[in-house]
C-alpha cells in the first residue's frame, strides 16, 4: 500500500452518508467507495441508483429507508449497520433542504422544520453513531454538512432559516469535537458554497445571474471538487483536525 493509499485511504473502513440519492450526497458515497470502504446510505427513499453505481464500481454499498429526524430511525439504521458489518467508522451527515422564502412570508413551521432536518437531524444521527464508537473503542470520524451559508448572508434570495441552521452545525461541530474528543471521535464540518447540484443547476436563473460576480472564481463548483476536503477529513491524513469548519467555496467568503 503506498503511503497515498494508506494516509487518504478508506481500505477496510465502513462509511455512512446520509441523503446520497443524489447531488453531493452521491458523489461522496461513490468517492469514499473508491477510496476503499463499505458505504451505507441512509435517506427516506432508498437510493437504488448510488447503490448500483458503487457497486458497478466493484465496491460494497447497502441502502438504508429512514428520516434523519427520526431517532427511533436512525437508531434502526446504526443498529443495522453494526450487526451488518461490525463497525462504523466515519459518519457523513450530508442530508439537508432550504426554503428560499423571506421572513415574512415563510412560516414559523418552515423554519422549524429546515432547523429539525439540518441542525437536530445531524446531532441525531452523530450521538446515535459515536454513541456505538465509543462502546466498541472505534476512533471514528464525523463530517457535518455545514454550509457557507454559516458564515456569511446570501443574496439575493432570502433564506434566514437555513443560514442559522447551518451556522449551528458550525458551532454543534466545534461543541461535539471538544466533548467526544477523549474518545478520540473527530467532529469536523464542510462548507460548501455553490455547487452544481440538481438543487443548483434548477435555481431561476436570475438568481445564477446574482451570483456569480461574488464568486472570485466566477463559476460554480463541481460536486466532485468537494471529495478531496472529505476524503482528508474521513481519513487517517486529519487525524489531528478535529472541530474545524473547511470551507470550499470559490473565495466567496472572503469579500
Amino acid at each position: 500500500m503506498s503511503y497515498l493509499e494508506e494516509t487518504f485511504g478508506l481500505s477496510g473502513k465502513t462509511v455512512l452518508v446520509t441523503g446520497a440519492s443524489r447531488g453531493i450526497g452521491q458523489t461522496a458515497a461513490t468517492g469514499f467507495a473508491k477510496a476503499g470502504a463499505e458505504v451505507y446510505i441512509l435517506s427516506r427513499s432508498k437510493a437504488a441508483e448510488t447503490v448500483c453505481i458503487i457497486e458497478a464500481l466493484g465496491g460494497k454499498a447497502y441502502a438504508l429507508t429512514g428520516d434523519v429526524t427520526s431517532e427511533t430511525d436512525v437508531e434502526a439504521a446504526i443498529q443495522e449497520i453494526f450487526d451488518r458489518s461490525g463497525r462504523l467508522d466515519v459518519v457523513f451527515n450530508n442530508a439537508g433542504i432550504c426554503i428560499h422564502e423571506d421572513t415574512f412570508s415563510a412560516s414559523i413551521d418552515d423554519f422549524r422544520r429546515v432547523l429539525d432536518v439540518n441542525l437536530t437531524g445531524e446531532l441525531i444521527v452523530a450521538r446515535a453513531a459515536a454513541k456505538r464508537m465509543i462502546a466498541h473503542g472505534i476512533h471514528g470520524s464525523i463530517i457535518n454538512m455545514a454550509s457557507m451559508s454559516g458564515t456569511i448572508v446570501n443574496i439575493p434570495q432570502w433564506q434566514a432559516s437555513y443560514n442559522a441552521s447551518k451556522a449551528g452545525v458550525i458551532h454543534l461541530t466545534r461543541s461535539l469535537a471538544v466533548e467526544w474528543a477523549p474518545y478520540g471521535i473527530r467532529v469536523n464540518s464542510l462548507s460548501p458554497g455553490y455547487i452544481a447540484t440538481p438543487m443548483s443547476v434548477d435555481t431561476p436563473q436570475e438568481l445564477k445571474d446574482a451570483w456569480m460576480p461574488l464568486i472570485p472564481l466566477h463559476r460554480m463548483g463541481e460536486p466532485e471538487e468537494l471529495l478531496p476536503a472529505l476524503l482528508y477529513l474521513a481519513s487517517p491524513a486529519s487525524g489531528y483536525t478535529s472541530g474545524s469548519d473547511v470551507i470550499v467555496d470559490g473565495a466567496y467568503t472572503c469579500l
